[in-house]
Formats: structure tokens, sequence, C-alpha cells
């Protein structure tokens, strides 16, 4: 099947560029301290996620208790969920997947961790832990090197847990524009992150693990030595939030549309709100530029485009966030030149809880 015979809107990735950007993550990672725990949230695919563990990746890293269920079930070993579970009902289904694989999840407080232990003695699975270290952000996580030192000492007390590390994760900074200005941040982080290391080995407290960073900082973590792992997951596809950095990765998916209607300064395609995500902005059109896009439902209407467009025309635009689009699709089409290769599931899609 050729590219333009896929029904659309459509979400495509060029399998080139794809591969390229797995090889070029590879490549930053080669003489690091760092192993790769993709984000299983950016594309929520087993087949990918199976992919990215025969090129090296230490487990993955998921965002929901849904989508650590999918990765098990498709046979992925090694999960971290990193966020906090605390719903007494997901607790039970946290500590039953526990017996399946080896599964760490983000704590912030000595309650969650209790219920978790309650849970895992209840069936007699082990859970590790990662304490999620507030590094401005302001999301989650403990603020303050002793509360931390508290919150590993009090799971080091449990039975059925592990302390196994620290997240610290700073998303906050993955799409600042300045390089410089990304570093800067970063580095303050670091010592911030060095001063609890060091607190924490005084206390006699071993920290396995420093989990997080992003595709905005993998540059940036590669270089400085303290991190073990890299929580990136939109290397592989990138999208047009992440195009002003400077990054090795290039843009290789893109949302396949139809042009559906044409006036003098406008044409519609058959993508909305429905099919690419927009929380992020609009998406960009490929090989033409236009002065804005509006969005609604089921159209994108694309003013002033550069290139005379008929109906009937297919054109391929990069999402301005590849996570929050990939969700909204049951599969993605690979392709290499115009022939469609390969069609792979979203096996998570749809798993937000």
């Amino acid at each position: 099947m050729k590219l333009d015979q896929i029904s659309t809107p459509a979400l495509v990735v060029d399998k080139k560029i794809f591969d390229k950007n797995a090889e070029e993550m590879s490549a930053l990672l080669k003489d690091s301290t760092l192993q790769l725990r993709p984000h299983y949230k950016s594309h929520k695919c087993s087949a990918i996620a199976h992919m990215q563990m025969q090129r090296g990746a230490v487990g993955m890293t998921c965002a929901k208790l849904d989508e650590a269920i999918d990765l098990v079930d498709s046979g992925i070993s090694d999960v971290l969920i990193a966020n906090q579970i605390v719903d007494e009902g997901k607790i039970l289904k946290l500590v039953h997947l526990a017996k399946l694989c080896r599964l760490t999840v983000c704590v912030d407080n000595e309650k969650n961790a209790a219920d978790i232990e309650r849970a895992a003695a209840l069936v007699g699975s082990t859970v590790y832990c990662l304490i999620e270290y507030e590094i401005g952000m302001e999301r989650c996580g403990v603020s303050g090197k002793e509360k931390v030192a508290a919150l590993a000492a009090f799971i080091g007390k449990c039975p059925h847990l592990v302390f196994d590390g620290i997240q610290a994760y700073a998303g906050h900074l993955s799409h600042t524009v300045s390089f410089d200005e990304r570093a800067e941040k970063t580095r303050e982080n670091t010592e911030k992150i060095k001063d609890l290391l060091e607190y924490l080995d005084s206390k006699g407290i071993k920290v396995r693990v420093l989990s997080g960073g992003s595709t905005g900082t993998s540059l940036i973590k590669a270089r400085d030595g303290l991190y073990t792992e890299l929580q990136a997951g939109s290397y592989l596809f990138m999208d047009a939030t992440y195009s002003n950095l400077a990054l090795p990765f290039k843009p290789s998916l893109f949302i396949l549309a139809t042009v559906v209607s044409v006036s003098d300064r406008l044409v519609v395609v058959d993508a909305g709100v429905k099919s690419c995500g927009v929380d992020q902005g609009m998406p960009v059109p490929c090989s033409f530029s236009v002065s804005h896009i509006v969005a609604s439902e089921e159209h994108l209407q694309l003013h002033d485009p550069s290139e005379k467009l008929e109906v009937g025309d297919k054109v391929l635009l990069v999402p301005a966030h590849c996570c929050s689009t990939v969700n909204l699709h049951d599969r993605i089409y690979l392709f290499e030149g115009d022939e469609v290769v390969d069609r792979l599931i979203i096996t998570a899609r749809g798993c937000f809880k």
C-alpha cells in the first residue's frame, strides 16, 4: 500500500528517521553513566517498547498503572511507574503486578508507603520504591533532604518494600529553548541533588538509582555523570515543540490528512483536535508554510498556505506534542519513501488510570 492510500486522518512514522533517532540516543549514551529507561507515555506501543529493550534499555518508564499493566502483559519485565499510586484499589493491582515483574513506583509520603507495604504483605510481593525529590517542577515530590532521609529510613523498615533510590524530574526545563539556560538550570539542580546524595550517604542510606531527565535535557544529563537512568520518551518521534531545541533527533511522527475544502486563502483538512493533540500548540505542515491554523473537532483550517493545494491532496503535519497525539490513535503506520512497510497497534491507548 502507498502512503497516500491510507485512510485519513492517520498517524504515520518515517521508519528511516525513527531508526536514526534510536541510533542517535544509543550513541549519545554510549560512554556515559546513563542507562536508558524510556517513557512509555510517548508511544504507548508495546512493539516499540520491545524494540527499545532490544536496543539496550534497562527497563521502561510509564506514567500510569494501566500503562504498566499493558507493558507487563506484553512481556516487559522491568517497569517504573514514575508517579504516585494512592487509591486503595489501584494499590492492590500494583502489588499483584509486582509478582509478575520487577516493579518500581514513586512515593513521596509515609502513608502511601505504608499502604503499599500492607497490600504487598497481603499478597506476598516486593515493590521497589523511588522517593520523588522536588527540584522545581512544583508537582509531586519531597522537599528537603531531611524529609527524604526520613522517608527512606521508613521504607527500609518495610519488609515488602525496597528503597532503590531517587527520582528527580525537572520536566519544566525540557522545552527551554536556550541551551545555555537549560544547561545552567540543570546544573543548579545537579548541585542540589549532589547535596542530597551526600547527606543520605552520611546517614548510611544507599542510593542505587537516580532516575529522571527528558529528551530536552538528554545531552546535558549524558555529560554530567550523576544520573543513572534517563527517562526520555519523545526522542523517537520528536514534535514541533521540540523543533527549536538543538537536539540530534528529528521529527519522524506525522499526522497524514486529506484536503477536503479549498477557498481563496484557506485550506481545510480532515484532522482536528480528535486526531491531533493541540495542548502545546498547533501542528506544523511539513512541505509548506501557513500564516496560522485554527483547530476544531474534525478539521484544521490552514490559512494562507504557501503552496497551491487541491481537494483530495494528502498533507503531512508535525504535531506540536507527540505524546497527546499518539493517545488519540489506535495504530501507527510506518513508511519508507511512499510505501507503507508496517502497522503497529497502540496497545496502551486510553490507559490514563
